[in-house]
């Protein structure tokens, strides 16, 4: 049988059980970890979608929106506003491609790298805070076993998948 006409193998009982357990304590993880940092950014006038923009282009450099819609989640409208919001703010900007005017980069500017270079070590110093109950290498192994499942579940989806994931 072809690999996409291959059934899935039955799940059990267990099985459905540890995956809803584990869905329902990465939500809460998640919640957990927003709550820690979210006051953080709040104070430097940033809300966590507008961190995560900037963020990204401070450690990738610039970079096409559609990346940056990928890498952080968003759907297009939301990274058009985002966008337009940090542009009008004067922490970004956008620019045409040289080679394809369709494609449409997103990066810094100066002011945008200087809030990011402020704001950037006290996020890193919450993180660290919210995280402490786990060692060293039990961050290790989460980060290699939530690896795992996202390649899995995003090769799953048809979801395109690169050498950054």
């Amino acid at each position: 049988m072809s690999k996409a006409g291959r059934q899935a193998a039955p799940h059990t009982d267990g099985d459905r059980a540890a995956t809803l357990q584990l869905i329902i304590a990465l939500g809460r993880a998640l919640q957990a970890l927003e709550r820690g940092v979210r006051p953080h950014l709040l104070q430097s006038g940033l809300s966590m979608t507008e961190f995560a923009v900037l963020e990204v282009l401070y450690h990738k450099g610039a970079l096409p929106l559609g990346d940056i819609r990928d890498r952080i989640l968003l759907t297009g409208a939301t990274t058009t506003y985002v966008v337009k919001k940090l542009e009008e703010r004067g922490l970004m900007r956008r620019r045409a491609c040289a080679e394809d005017q369709r494609i449409v980069f997103g990066e810094l500017t100066a002011k945008g790298r200087a809030l990011i270079d402020e704001v950037f070590p006290g996020h890193v110093e919450r993180l660290c805070h919210v995280m402490a109950g786990l060692s060293v290498s039990q961050k290790r192994e989460a980060t290699r076993l939530l690896r795992a499942l996202s390649l899995h579940a995003r090769r799953t989806t048809g979801e395109r998948v690169t050498e950054d994931d």
